[in-house]
């Protein structure tokens, strides 16, 4: 009998040691296979920026309005500018 308690006990210590075994090996693979996706992963594309918002061209004639009865555009440039703010 003690015979077989002995295979009995190295039996159960073979299979603890081949469960830990597997389980270190498995946790060790996943380990290197992240390593492996950021090592190798494209980087990030940065972002744009966001377009900014278009303004209303009501209000973007009322400021050239505005600068053509300061002085600071003339006729010719107001047209140009309201023909580009029309146009678009």
């Amino acid at each position: 009998m003690p015979l077989l308690r002995g295979l009995a006990r190295t039996a159960a210590i073979a299979g603890t040691a081949t469960a830990v075994s597997n389980r270190v090996s498995r946790r060790q693979s996943n380990r290197w296979a992240q390593q492996d996706e950021q090592q190798y992963a494209p980087p990030p594309q940065p972002q744009a920026p966001a377009a900014a918002p278009a303004r209303d061209p009501v209000a973007q004639l009322k400021d050239l309005a505005d600068l053509k009865a300061q002085g600071i555009l003339t006729d010719a440039e107001f047209e140009a500018q309201k023909a580009k703010i029309l146009a678009s």
